[in-house]
């Protein structure tokens, strides 16, 4: 009885990894076919479960040799569907957990890529370090993925994206060789810096199995606050005027608009208003210092901003629990969002300096194309980065609404763009995104990305279809079925096929 050339090449993985970590039932495949919102929904030969590096290295040469497409898989947290696979085979990370090594004189951390992310914070508190990138999915995102979206989170005014805080990496290639560059070094001018082609890559160039990342000290003390703040510039001043007194000291300003709080008191259980009155906007605050002194410290500088009418009203956390009964608000907005009905999603980035300007000329377009549109926008104001996400009129036909995407797209990146902005802030380009580059990014950067990607995945294995259209129609275009439409390698069509997570 012969087999088919997909049953030899599973077979071929079973006999090196075993068969137990090759998943071939629906039921078990189906968990990888799909993102968080749900987006787009791909298909999959089976999934495979690498145990090290060295079987990650064996499944990419296997699947390269017979021409099978490979994703990598993580926490399969992303937004974007940056991890949705059309065909081929999945290789999950999630065995790949090891802690290799802490050392607190380099304060570096080594971790495989399957290290979950509360799990590498966790292991630099217990050497009396900080990891700081910190996401509201922690819990189950994975550091590889972290690093492939080059994620951001709440502590990037501080501390950088995951790029600056990774030193080295360990990276299968396309063709299943280890280029091994797991060095503790913060200067190394010996050529080419090969890391930061990985990172951010979103798994097309090679696969992430191991990183070293930098660490930082823990700090001594903490403190959090929340402003009601006059208007969006209010907020943008108060911004600046908080880094110029505090500087590295300030390692988050969250800002939160009046309608995305209401809708979070409406929905989160146990929520608690934390001001008296109704404000335009809020902030969320957080200060932290080698120190004793940060709430010290953070209430003398409210006292500023009040006084210069830059603040309305302002609460400082008295303990650490009401702390995190701040953050938990902030925290939950994307998730409470779906509670209002469907969501146009955007996540953007402008020069800090224009944040302000954005938001308003971004909300009065929007709210002019379609009245009764509910503006969800919130965000990072010390990186330029909002969500800037649309939640449908009261009364509107949810599918009607997304149906809207495309057109909204246009609206808010036309303007994202005319601000010398990005249409990718944080979660990546994957498939949402993948189409709208070539009308954004420069096509001299266009050309240079699809040059580095022919070079080092030449048989365009590694997440194929995703970031870059692929310039002749692509290899063979595997159908997904989408909420709204079919997203196929070559093309997405029908817009995104939005669900409101």
């Amino acid at each position: 009885m012969t087999h088919s050339p997909t049953q030899s090449l599973l077979d071929t993985i079973a006999a090196r990894l075993g068969a137990a970590h090759v998943l071939t039932e629906a039921t078990d495949i189906a968990p990888h076919l799909a993102e968080t919102r749900g987006l787009y929904r791909g298909t999959a030969l089976a999934v495979v479960r690498p145990r090290d590096t060295e079987e990650v290295a064996f499944v990419v040469g296997t699947c390269a040799a017979a021409r099978v497409p490979v994703v990598a898989h993580g926490g399969n947290t992303g937004l974007v569907g940056g991890g949705v696979p059309f065909g081929g085979v999945v290789i999950s990370l999630a065995r790949l957990d090891r802690v290799r090594a802490v050392d607190p004189l380099d304060a570096t951390i080594t971790v495989e890529a399957g290290c979950v992310l509360a799990n590498v914070q966790q292991a630099a508190e217990a050497a009396g370090l900080l990891f700081p990138l910190s996401l509201a999915s922690e819990g189950s995102c994975r550091i590889g993925g972290n690093l492939a979206t080059n994620a951001g989170g709440t502590a990037v005014l501080a501390y950088g994206n995951a790029r600056e805080l990774t030193l080295g990496l360990e990276v299968v290639l396309a063709d299943g060789q280890v280029w091994n560059g797991l060095r503790a070094l913060r200067k190394d001018n010996s050529g080419y810096d090969l890391k930061n082609l990985f990172v951010g890559s979103e798994g097309t160039l090679g696969i992430i199995t191991a990183a070293v990342l930098r660490l930082h000290p823990k700090p001594v003390s903490k403190a959090t606050a929340f402003l009601g703040l006059p208007s969006a510039r209010a907020a943008l001043d108060a911004f600046g005027r908080l880094r110029d007194r505090l500087g590295p000291r300030l390692t988050a300003f969250e800002y939160v608009p009046r309608f995305p709080l209401e809708v979070v008191l409406r929905h989160l259980p146990g929520a608690v208003r934390p001001l008296a009155g109704d404000h335009h906007s809020y902030a969320l605050v957080e200060v932290s210092s080698p120190a004793p002194d940060a709430a010290e410290e953070l209430e003398a500088r409210l006292g500023d901003l009040i006084e210069a009418g830059l603040a309305e009203d302002a609460v400082l956390a008295q303990s650490e629990a009401q702390g995190s009964a701040l953050w938990r608000l902030r925290e939950s907005l994307s998730e409470m969002q779906g509670f209002e009905g469907g969501s146009i999603k955007h996540d953007v980035s402008v020069p800090v300096s224009r944040v302000a300007e954005f938001l308003e000329r971004a909300s009065a377009a929007c709210e002019a194309a379609l009245p009764g549109v509910r503006v969800c926008a919130f965000g990072h104001f010390g990186d330029g980065n909002i969500h800037f996400n649309l939640t449908q009129p009261v009364g509107a036909e949810k599918a009607a609404f997304l149906a809207e995407w495309p057109r909204f797209n246009r609206i808010v990146h036309d303007i994202v763009h005319a601000m010398d902005g990005s249409i990718a802030a944080e979660h990546g380009v994957g498939l949402i995104k993948r189409d709208e580059l070539p009308r954004y990014k420069d096509p001299v950067a266009l050309d240079l990305m699809r040059r580095l990607k022919g070079a080092l995945d030449p048989l365009g294995i590694l997440n194929p279809g995703k970031v870059l259209t692929p310039e002749d129609g692509g290899p063979e275009a595997f159908p997904a079925q989408g909420v709204a439409g079919r997203a196929v390698l070559g093309k997405v069509t029908a817009g995104p096929p939005g669900t409101a997570a």
